[in-house]
């Protein structure tokens, strides 16, 4: 396989470039590490952050969702062309 394919191939499926996903895929796991340290002192402290684990996760995940529909079209394709390298 192509260097150049092992960092471009992934981000083509979702349609994005190699540098959009980078700060797309850094985002959530910024936003994923501040919920989780969230998720940490709510267990200590249980009246903190009572909500926002589940808030971040409900978030992410509508946000992820629509993000992939329009590349959702194209991803098949995409995938058949990496299959002729």
């Amino acid at each position: 396989m192509n260097i150049s394919k092992l960092f471009t191939a992934h981000p083509a499926e979702v349609g994005e470039s190699y540098w959009g996903h980078l700060f797309a895929a850094s985002s959530f796991g910024v936003r994923m590490m501040f919920a989780g340290f969230a998720c940490m002192v709510h267990a200590l402290l249980p009246f903190l952050f009572v909500d926002t684990g589940s808030r971040t996760i409900a978030a992410l995940n509508e946000h992820l969702v629509a993000r992939r529909r329009p590349a959702q079209s194209s991803a098949p394709a995409l995938r058949a062309d990496l299959l002729n390298l």
